[in-house]
């Protein structure tokens, strides 16, 4: 089996495990994590499903006074929209709750991004829902990345990679932030 089945099988794996064991968590706590709290320009994302929740944790950052980035698709690229706290300011694609207006042009002020991710090795690699537009995103960011996980989904494994799988500085479930050296 190649990489790429490999993969595709975890995946399979995880989201059946991630929805028989669901429980919802917040994450409302990272506000204060020394990376976030001294950002100004934050990235994040709308979680769906049972994905860890990022709605208390997105409008903590707003409140703080954070310049709050979501991720519209484009093609095979994210663009970076600023968001302000309003439901009705975001539209559906798929699944996905995208923001609308401009895109940001100017990737180098996000300082932080948050994304999610279905494991997490120790390495800090992801295992995400296999689009890729995270992977190509973070080339793009020389923000300080942290994936959002439930408490039982690091892996004590090596997960499987390929060439344009990029790792994480952090990883975070509702109760605790491991960085990872770089």
């Amino acid at each position: 089996m190649g990489i790429s089945e490999e993969k595709s099988a975890l995946r399979t794996r995880y989201r059946r495990e991630r929805n028989e064991r669901y429980i919802e968590h917040s994450f409302q706590f990272l506000a204060a994590s020394p990376e976030i709290a001294n950002a100004r320009y934050v990235a994040s994302y709308m979680s769906y499903n049972d994905e860890p929740d990022t709605s208390q944790l997105n409008k903590s950052l707003i409140q703080a006074g954070k310049i709050l980035y979501l991720p519209r698709i484009n093609g095979d690229q994210l663009d970076w929209v600023q968001w302000g706290g309003e439901q009705s300011s975001l539209i559906s694609n798929k699944k996905i709750l995208e923001p609308q207006g401009d895109a940001l042009i100017d990737l180098s002020v996000i300082e932080v991004v948050i994304v999610p991710a279905l494991r997490i090795d120790r390495s800090g690699y992801r295992l995400g829902q296999g689009g890729g537009y995270y992977d190509r995103a973070l080339l793009t960011l020389s923000a300080w990345s942290i994936g959002l996980i439930h408490p039982d989904e690091i892996s004590s494994e090596d997960l499987p990679r390929e060439e344009w799988d990029q790792p994480l500085d952090a990883a975070a479930t509702p109760d605790l932030v491991l960085r990872f050296k770089r």
